[in-house]
């Protein structure tokens, strides 16, 4: 049954990802499509009163253009939470963020990361919640897909890379606003809150008094998966009842979350003319995934010895911090979607998991190209390609090319910065928290479980997630600084890179192709990919997954 259960989510998975492919592509495209007729009247009135010039732009404008709207975004978002409590909206009278932790929260809902040093409930007025986070939540996703756009165009010889606001609004008016609103409706239904009314006091049964935190959820939850988002309006996030009522929403948020960056590898094919490229793409994410999904589920399913040594059986596998109404299979799937797309939205707590099983949802937010966020994900699959097709022209000889576009010097040192910082600003800070009291004070268990708590912390910090292993007591002024950094880090200097790529790429004139031309739309590019990917992600992270879980593991058996 668990076996079933998987196996349906995942081929619901592929079969709504082919539609929407063809959608995107339309979104996207540079010539006048029917959507125009739909969503071209509403989009012309944004850019009239915004002022906005909606013709082509260089890449150099494009980032500019990018750099500085979210700047724009980040200080007034900051100035919201910081001063909330002294702000209308708040009907629970919530008090205002402390400065570093609003830092935390701006960055990190800016970024599409969405950590969260703080409980949703407690935390944030409904101001806040609407205002900053969800509005965050709609605009940060579709940053990411304008940017994959560019790069896309930029691969596939379009005229232009496009016009970043142009990307931006059409993200939210044609794919993120409907999806959502259709989504939210669903989950209204399902029992999820929608309201602005104030938290419900009610009386226990023994005569007790119970506030129950209520407020606009479905609004936020259905954004939260469509837009790989994951920051949640309660502190426990899509574990709460509030949030994720039932079977049908679980797999309704599985889906949700999955959609988009499962849709984008088979959006390239179509873009660049050749589906089997698209299928390629996705048949690289997808295996990595079922590999990772199967560690998950099989370490959970066979308990935890160290639980199990203590008299505690562990027949239905490991259910510490899972709920029951989902049980084994479905907090697996959920948990590996989640660390895939990197949405970081959690039905049971990744803190918990065996040490095994924790491995995989570290791997593949360190490998950071098994789906990933909206846009940024396949962006990072096609660096790791044009990475591979170097790797093989200079085993052969040959001047490497990808798509017809010859790769140069230029093109691999940004891709070589993109590969290179992801490592850094993870194993950098890692290691400066565990040799210093102002990050190891924070570890609340010693030992091997500790350095894989930090090592998490940062690992989705810097690949846009925000799932933590919540045992990090993380909001201190170290953390909130060291972790806000990384998130900006992680998002915009690898951002600027692949524009650049994208403009340099856009700028080149196509090679015909001949007898010699290596293909990277068969299998052996498929293998030559694969091991790309996991020999370089073997190479930068593999001890300190050995020092962590692995040793963790060692100890329990």
């Amino acid at each position: 049954m668990d076996f079933l259960q998987i196996g349906v989510v995942l081929a619901l998975v592929v079969i709504f990802s082919i539609p929407m492919a063809k959608y995107l592509t339309n979104v996207y495209s540079l010539e006048i499509t029917k959507q125009d007729s739909m969503f071209g009247k509403i989009e012309r009135v944004i850019f009239k009163l915004s002022g906005i010039d909606t013709n082509d732009m260089r890449w150099q404008q494009y980032a500019k253009a990018l750099l500085l709207s979210n700047l724009v975004m980040f200080i007034i978002s900051y100035i919201i939470i910081r001063f909330q409590g002294v702000l209308p909206g708040n009907p629970s009278k919530i008090d205002s963020m402390e400065p570093l932790l609003a830092f935390n929260t701006a960055a990190s809902f800016l970024t599409n990361t969405n950590l969260q040093h703080y409980s949703g409930e407690s935390g944030l007025s409904y101001l806040s919640q609407m205002a900053v986070i969800i509005f965050l939540m709609f605009t940060t996703p579709a940053t990411g897909l304008s940017l994959c756009m560019a790069f896309f165009r930029g691969l596939t010889n379009q005229r232009s890379i496009g016009n970043f606001y142009v990307d931006l609004i059409r993200s939210i008016t044609r794919v993120l606003l409907p999806l959502s609103i259709l989504i939210g409706l669903v989950l209204v239904s399902q029992g999820v809150p929608q309201t602005l009314n104030p938290t419900a006091i009610a009386t226990t049964l023994e005569g007790a008094t119970q506030n129950i935190a209520r407020g606009p959820v479905a609004a936020l939850e259905s954004i939260k998966h469509i837009g790989t988002n994951g920051g949640g309006f309660f502190g426990v996030n899509s574990a709460h009842p509030f949030e994720n009522p039932n079977g049908f929403t679980n797999v309704l948020e599985i889906l949700s979350m999955f959609l988009i960056p499962a849709a984008l590898p088979f959006t390239f094919g179509y873009m660049a003319r050749n589906k089997k490229q698209g299928w390629i793409l996705f048949s690289a994410m997808g295996l990595m995934l079922l590999v990772f999904l199967s560690i998950t589920y099989i370490n959970e399913k066979n308990g935890n010895p160290a639980l199990e040594k203590i008299g505690l059986s562990q027949e239905n596998g490991s259910m510490e911090g899972k709920e029951v109404r989902f049980g084994i299979a479905q907090s697996a799937l959920f948990t590996s979607v989640t660390t895939a797309a990197t949405t970081g939205s959690v039905n049971n707590m990744h803190d918990t998991l065996t040490p095994l099983g924790g491995i995989a949802p570290l791997a593949m937010m360190m490998l950071n190209c098994v789906f990933g966020g909206d846009g940024v994900g396949t962006v990072n699959i096609l660096m790791y390609s044009v990475m591979a097709v170097f790797l093989a022209g200079l085993m052969v000889g040959r001047t490497p090319e990808f798509l017809g576009k010859k790769i140069e010097g230029k093109e691999m040192k940004l891709i070589a910065i993109a590969i290179l910082l992801h490592p850094l600003i993870i194993l950098v800070p890692s290691a400066i928290a565990l040799a210093t009291q102002l990050g190891s004070s924070a570890i609340s268990n010693p030992g091997f479980h500790g350095i894989s708590q930090v090592v998490y912390e940062f690992t989705s910090s810097a690949s846009n997630n925000g799932s933590g292993f919540e045992g990090l007591g993380d909001n201190t002024p170290f953390w909130n600084i060291s972790t806000g950094l990384v998130m900006l880090f992680g998002r915009y200097f690898s951002m600027i890179a692949m524009i650049a790529v994208a403009g340099s790429l856009l700028a080149k004139k196509r090679v015909p192709e001949t007898i010699g031309t290596f293909k990277t739309d068969n299998s052996t590019f498929l293998v030559i990919l694969l091991a790309t990917v996991l020999i370089i992600g073997a190479l930068t992270f593999f001890p300190v997954i050995a020092l962590g879980p692995v040793a963790e593991w060692l100890t329990i058996r």
